[in-house]
């Protein structure tokens, strides 16, 4: 007698789904119909299952911008490779991100380190889920501060004569560790144009007020004189253009004429922490993409 096999049920199609890898796919390209069309039946002939997804055309620049996390049985290579058509089809610039790999941030401090505490301990209660491989300052106070989170910490002193050669050790740093972004910590050295194209959409900082306003020196000192009843903080993409960068996230706080320039800073302190935190954990779940000057963030 001759058996049929049965056709899967839906709990072993869970079954297959649930224990499939997952990735993050983003995207922008000229908008035009059948672009989500086109992603779903290329997620479909590669057996994958959508988890969820968020998109945006841009009607300014016309360009349309897609974020999908999905689980497939394929491995990395072979997505990205059969990816790679429709890439080109729709003159995409596209990533595939495995989840199983976190990403690797590579933390840049000078002596405030308020942001750095701050990433260290939500990094270690999982808020936000990334690997620290080095943390780099031109000055030793944060040495203790890597040491007891077990980080490495590299000293890289600058200054106007050898600021190409520090440039050079940190380049290689990131090589060979595989750094996937920076963060800028409250680090108060300027990076040379080369070294922010080379990095280009890969440089956070931290700036320590609502840009674009009080440039410069003693920011909190300067709202202080203008008498300012918002104060804010500004996390962006570093640029050779100074905290001209394309902004990520932004917070800030009301205070009022009893607040002395202690207080703002005090205040600021607790909104660039917050802001710093949530650009981190954007770009470590492949949240923002760039839009010319500007951002796309999918929260």
């Amino acid at each position: 007698m001759t058996q049929t096999q049965s056709p899967s049920s839906p709990t072993d199609s869970s079954a297959l789904l649930d224990s499939a890898p997952e990735y993050v796919l983003t995207f922008s390209c000229p908008d035009q119909r059948g672009i989500v069309h086109a992603v779903t039946r290329w997620l479909v002939a590669n057996d994958g299952n959508i988890l969820d997804s968020d998109q945006f055309g841009d009607a300014h620049s016309a360009t349309f911008f897609m974020r999908v996390h999905f689980a497939a049985p394929q491995n990395p290579e072979a997505l990205t490779s059969s990816f790679d058509a429709l890439r080109e089809e729709y003159s995409m610039v596209s990533e595939i991100w495995p989840l199983a790999r976190r990403p690797k941030a590579l933390i840049m401090v000078s002596k405030m380190d308020h942001c750095l505490i701050d990433l260290l301990y939500r990094v270690r209660n999982g808020e936000i889920d990334i690997d620290i491989p080095l943390v780099v300052s031109n000055h030793r106070d944060a040495y203790p501060l890597a040491a007891s989170s077990d980080v490495d910490f590299l000293h890289l002193p600058v200054d106007p004569g050898n600021k190409a050669e520090q440039e050079a050790k940190l380049q290689r740093e990131i090589e060979e560790r595989g750094v996937d972004f920076i963060v800028l910590a409250r680090y108060m050295q300027v990076l040379s144009p080369q070294f922010c194209r080379q990095h280009h959409g890969r440089i956070i900082n931290i700036h320590h007020s609502f840009l674009p306003s009080f440039k410069g020196a003693k920011p909190y000192h300067q709202a202080f004189e203008r008498g300012v009843k918002l104060i804010g903080a500004t996390a962006h993409y570093v640029t050779a253009d100074l905290d001209e960068g394309p902004i990520i996230e932004q917070g800030i706080e009301r205070v009022d004429h009893r607040t002395t320039p202690g207080d703002l800073v005090a205040v600021g302190r607790d909104i660039e922490r917050v802001v710093l935190a949530k650009a981190v954990r954007y770009q470590a779940e492949h949240r923002v993409l760039l839009n010319g000057q500007r951002t796309v963030v999918f929260q």
